[in-house]
């Protein structure tokens, strides 16, 4: 993967999707900055970017993703690559619905998936070094050229979806004792039922996990 790295942005997002209006880019390409001071979270949140986390964004267009991975199951694929990668470093970090990444209790990034014409662009924080209050850091020291290194590679391989979704599923349990935001209302995941497409079920609504 093509990588760009900067020394400071307010956003790897909207940097990249400056990019993607503007330059003829060979995807799928990333965006890395050591320091992002406006960083965007799930539900139009601002993610809060200390300095030595990791701070990326990447777009790959719609004809690079896996034959069988459907638009609104690529926050969840993106999102347990990732944590596949830093589970194979040893680190024990789960993935809650639908995209952020948690050490027990605590969250230590997350993961945001949009579309930009033909192109997904995913943009994720991750608290490497240090975090803000009531949040955490990974519970690994590694490299940001490691990390990212085995990430893009493990894009690469272009695993079916089916492959990561039966992963996932083994492990969706961990949500049970958690909550997730639906039209701006804090909804118990407890009952939830996971689908084959990554959505889930509760009191009868159907959710898609994009954002």
């Amino acid at each position: 993967m093509k990588t760009l790295y900067l020394k400071s942005v307010d956003s790897t997002q909207n940097y990249l999707k400056d990019l993607l209006k503007n330059e003829n880019l060979e995807l799928p390409f990333a965006v890395i900055s050591e320091v992002q001071t406006n960083g965007i979270g799930s539900r139009d949140n601002l993610w809060s970017g200390l300095d030595g986390n990791l701070f990326l964004s990447f777009a790959i267009s719609l004809e690079q993703l896996p034959k069988d991975l459907k638009i609104e199951s690529c926050s969840i694929y993106f999102a347990y690559l990732l944590k596949e990668t830093l589970s194979e470093l040893n680190s024990s970090v789960w993935l809650k619905w639908p995209n952020d990444f948690y050490i027990d209790k605590l969250k230590i990034g997350g993961m945001i998936t949009n579309l930009a014409g033909d192109n997904l662009i995913c943009g994720v924080g991750l608290n490497l070094v240090d975090s803000p209050k009531e949040f955490t850091k990974l519970d690994i020291e590694i490299s940001k050229e490691t990390l990212l290194n085995n990430y893009f590679n493990k894009i690469s391989e272009r695993a079916m979806w089916k492959q990561i979704f039966s992963k996932y599923k083994l492990e969706f349990n961990h949500n049970k004792n958690f909550f997730t935001h639906i039209n701006n209302k804090k909804i118990s995941l407890e009952d939830a039922e996971l689908y084959s497409d990554g959505s889930i079920i509760i009191n009868n609504e159907r959710i898609y996990s994009l954002r």
